[in-house]
């Protein structure tokens, strides 16, 4: 089954739709074998998502239990698998919302925690803050874990060949750049298309690859919630956070208007703070769901030149998907479980 690039405006009787990243998704450098296995992936994740609420969860199980697959899949950059920052560290961010009382919790360069989403819902509910940091994000798992159910896990854990590869690839290009003077090189990058970082070494440096992952729900109750993922971008300033924990930029959900998760140059949603954006364009202007997704992405982040793409759903299961880039790995499961996945816009 095929979906296209904004999957069908009046598409509905969604009940989870994930992204595991939006970017410069070069057909002819994705194997089959790798794109049988991101597919393969979103699946899973789908299918996760939607056992979550058919057992009698909510919609912040289902969010949380699709990305917590994607986190776990070392082809995605979130995770096992994220990217290395320039001096070969992980630094993971996070970030939950529940559309029904607005609550949220984020953590950021998080280092400890198998799946940080679960860190980002311990912060939601057993704090009363939003957003943890750093070695106080780290120290509020550990404590936390066995209440909260999260599994710690040393920072080797995270770490995969081919990520280390991207970094030692990355500060090439830059030394290289920097000796003709030119640009600095992209650190940008989805997990599952890095199918060949040999060959992407040559591109324009790194490609434009942007690899958070997320999900957004709605239950059977017509609650929704979203989750956003994402080990960053590769060679980053140690410290350096990006859109996913900001609730508003990269994460949001409310059940008056829609949850929604993004996936691009996370400073470009920041400045525009486009999931609120599309929040506000839906309960003020009386946008669609398709609608607000194709504003903030052609108005909205075209006015900073920002790439990326984004995943909504409203509280009757009308979705939406949208990308600026060549491609967006995603997907959507329906009420009778039924599962579209696509990369391209096919």
């Amino acid at each position: 089954m095929a979906l296209s690039q904004n999957l069908a405006p009046s598409g509905r009787n969604a009940v989870v739709v994930v992204h595991g990243g939006a970017g410069a998704v070069d057909r002819t450098k994705l194997t089959p074998a790798r794109e049988r296995e991101a597919r393969a992936k979103l699946e899973q994740a789908l299918k996760a998502g939607y056992k979550a609420i058919a057992d009698g969860g909510n919609s912040l199980d289902a969010v949380v239990a699709a990305v917590k697959v994607l986190e776990d899949a070392s082809i995605y950059n979130s995770g096992r698998g994220s990217c290395l920052t320039r001096n070969g560290k992980i630094e993971m961010d996070a970030a939950i919302m529940d559309g029904t009382t607005l609550a949220a919790g984020a953590v950021a360069s998080i280092t400890c925690v198998k799946n940080p989403v679960t860190a980002a819902r311990a912060v939601m509910e057993h704090t009363h803050h939003v957003l943890l940091v750093g070695a106080g994000a780290n120290s509020f798992a550990r404590k936390i874990a066995p209440t909260a159910g999260l599994k710690i896990v040393e920072a080797e854990y995270f770490k995969t060949a081919h990520a280390e590869q991207n970094l030692k690839h990355y500060l090439e290009a830059e030394a290289e750049a920097k000796k003709r003077g030119g640009k600095r090189p992209s650190g940008l990058t989805t997990g599952s298309s890095q199918c060949d970082v040999q060959e992407e070494r040559h591109e324009e440096p790194l490609g434009k690859k942007y690899g958070t992952v997320g999900a957004v729900a709605v239950d059977k109750q017509g609650h929704v919630a979203a989750a956003t993922s994402t080990g960053g971008t590769v060679g980053k300033e140690p410290g350096r956070v990006g859109d996913t924990p900001i609730i508003g930029a990269g994460t949001y959900a409310d059940d008056e208007t829609c949850a929604f998760s993004a996936t691009g140059e996370g400073e470009h949603f920041i400045r525009g703070s486009v999931g609120h954006e599309v929040s506000a364009l839906i309960r003020h202007l009386g946008l669609t769901v398709a609608q607000a997704a194709e504003r903030v992405v052609s108005v909205t982040l075209a006015r900073t030149a920002g790439d990326g793409g984004l995943i909504l759903v409203d509280a009757n299961g009308n979705y939406a998907m949208r990308y600026n880039t060549l491609g967006m790995y995603r997907g959507v499961i329906f009420e009778d479980g039924s599962v579209k996945t696509a990369i391209y816009n096919e």
